[in-house]
């Protein structure tokens, strides 16, 4: 058996556990979500719970379905993976506030003794340094170069475990480029708003240049795709142009999502109350029906 089919088998197994994996994590978070929702003052609106799944959904579409064979023979393809999981469905998750949630079937001694280490001095500054805006970019900006390197690129090719460490990184990564922005619970805003707009701006800078280095190059960058079966008709150059094009627009246009509407919140008339939910459900404290506030990207 080749390299290539063992890898097609290989990942056909890992997709059926991934999809009774997701499955799992939809149906308990659906499970608490119901159970709570009649007698929560702070309950999970309906659409934040929409997003999560429809997050899950987009990540079983990356990895698990029969559009992931595919990134082997076309470019684009894996730019479309890429891009589901680390500028899609990373947020939508986020917003579907799965902390809090799945914090709600925690028991109430294991919650007061997680709550009491949560606000340890440690505890905090290490959560600081973890959410902090500069890891949160550099790690999201590296992943995003180094596995473009057109070495480490054949091998999430060519090596199933390579493979498996590279989606693992994109959606870990991309879920920490998204903390900052969304602020789900129990995270606190450790600075100004405006300074997400500059974080946006930023994190636009990687996905430029890589694209528009893909789209401009007049040599193919990936040989590896030269061994591979071509579908739809395009040669691995365009392959190459369409694939760099896509990132070029789909990162512009869904960073200017939270820009704009962190730019609206910023011009509209601030109400108080802001941070009252957060901590005080994380430490066990009852939570004031005026303090329960939407954390999608404010």
């Amino acid at each position: 058996m080749s390299p290539h089919v063992h890898f097609d088998h290989s990942s056909w197994e890992f997709s059926v556990s991934l999809t009774l994996t997701l499955l799992l994590a939809a149906c308990l978070y659906l499970r608490i979500l119901i159970s709570t929702r009649s007698g929560s003052a702070a309950a999970i609106p309906a659409w934040k719970a929409s997003s999560f799944l429809s997050g899950l959904v987009l990540v079983w579409m990356a990895w698990g379905s029969p559009l992931a064979a595919y990134d082997h023979s076309l470019l684009t393809v894996h730019m479309i993976k890429h891009l589901l999981l680390m500028t899609f469905a990373p947020p939508l998750i986020l917003l579907g506030e799965p902390i809090k949630v799945f914090w709600g079937m925690t028991p109430l001694l294991a919650r007061s003794t997680l709550g009491r280490v949560w606000h340890r001095p440690i505890v905090q500054r290490l959560a600081r340094i973890f959410t902090s805006v500069v890891l949160c970019w550099t790690a999201s900006s590296l992943t995003l170069i180094a596995w473009h390197v057109p070495t480490l690129f054949a091998l999430g090719v060519r090596s199933e475990i390579g493979h498996t460490v590279e989606q693992a990184m994109f959606f870990g990564t991309g879920l920490l480029f998204w903390w900052p922005v969304i602020q789900p619970w129990p995270s606190t805003s450790t600075g100004p708003r405006w300074s997400m707009l500059l974080y946006l701006f930023l994190a636009t800078l990687p996905c430029d240049i890589l694209s528009g280095f893909l789209v401009f190059s007049d040599r193919v960058v990936y040989p590896v795709y030269f061994s591979t079966p071509r579908l739809l008709g395009f040669s691995v150059l365009e392959d190459q142009q369409c694939a760099a094009a896509l990132m070029w627009t789909c990162v512009t246009l869904v960073y200017l999502v939270p820009a704009a509407i962190i730019s609206s919140k910023l011009l509209a008339p601030r109400t108080s109350h802001e941070h009252d939910l957060q901590q005080s459900q994380f430490s066990g404290g009852p939570v004031p029906q005026s303090a329960a506030r939407s954390l999608e990207v404010v």
